[in-house]
């Protein structure tokens, strides 16, 4: 199968070096040429605490292919897919699987834009990565990948996708549940992305205080309220178990969020918080909390944007 993984950041890298060291057919599109000239120059490098691996993949802008792929694998972030799925419109035939394991809501309406719906697979994953340089990736722990069709159907070709993401150590299964399980990734990163960007603390030090646990909760049951009010149903006890794992595990990490307002980077957060908002206004869902967190964080953001 002839693969390309669109975004050679973190996700992209980890997802990207995984599949070829087990022998995957692997390319790699980016529009960044320092991206291209660092993994061109210096290789795709993958650090965890047992290895510390080099690999070189081929790496391109869209427009150096030609030949359709057989799988594309989105990994930009979410205000990027768009534009993402444009770049390589070329790249598609009648048969291309495009996936996304993105966070947030938005991507696969995104995708659907130019792709065929029966041929999006969507997905999660709580796989942890981290971009310390261009074609430098960490990763600090365990994971999994949960995947299936974006029309709900069954698939003997997603299933096989499955076993090969499974076989090249990413713990993939296919999970006709999956909607859930984004959802409750959704309540996970809307609580630590959002308390952390406000506050500038790392998720460890949200167990320190008892009004920042009780503000996780908070968000954990508006998610959980929006989700139901729209058909899921999510289980809490599993969204607050990865909470604490997370805090208690990675006690240091900043995530992405606090990263890209230190930065002065663009967040996801209309894609996370917001797209909440926006379902629950749809359901007409109170989620005070919520919508507390995700006007701040545009706040914040604009105040790390905008020239002194």
């Amino acid at each position: 199968m002839r693969i390309g993984i669109v975004g050679a950041g973190a996700m992209g890298g980890f997802f990207g070096a995984r599949l070829l060291q087990a022998g995957q057919d692997v390319s790699f599109i980016d529009v960044s040429e320092t991206t291209l000239q660092a993994i061109r120059s210096q290789g795709l490098r993958l650090v965890t605490p047992t290895e510390n691996i080099r690999l070189w993949p081929i790496i391109d802008q869209a427009s150096a292919y030609t030949d359709p792929f057989d799988l594309l694998l989105i990994f930009t972030k979410g205000f990027h897919t768009a534009a993402a799925i444009a770049g390589v419109r070329h790249l598609l035939s009648p048969l291309t699987w495009v996936m996304s394991v993105q966070n947030g809501l938005g991507n696969i309406e995104a995708i659907a834009g130019v792709v065929q719906p029966d041929r999006i697979i969507v997905g999660v994953t709580n796989f942890p990565a981290d971009l310390r340089a261009p074609g430098l990736v960490h990763s600090a722990g365990h994971g999994h990948v949960r995947i299936w069709c974006h029309q709900g159907q069954a698939s003997s070709a997603v299933a096989e996708i499955a076993t090969m993401f499974d076989n090249a150590g990413l713990s993939c299964i296919a999970d006709p549940h999956v909607q859930e399980a984004i959802w409750e990734k959704l309540a996970f990163n809307v609580a630590l992305n959002s308390i952390c960007a406000v506050t500038g603390l790392p998720v460890g030090a949200l167990t320190a205080d008892n009004r920042a646990v009780a503000l996780v909760g908070e968000v954990v049951d508006e998610v959980t309220a929006v989700a139901q009010a729209h058909g899921l149903h999510l289980n809490k006890a599993r969204i607050n178990a990865a909470i604490a794992q997370a805090c208690a595990s990675h006690g240091d990490h900043k995530p992405s969020m606090l990263q890209d307002l230190e930065s002065g980077s663009r967040t996801e957060n209309d894609l996370i918080a917001g797209a909440v908002v926006a379902y629950a206004a749809r359901s007409a869902t109170a989620t005070p909390v919520t919508n507390c967190l995700y006007s701040l964080v545009r706040l914040v953001e604009r105040r790390a944007t905008v020239p002194d």
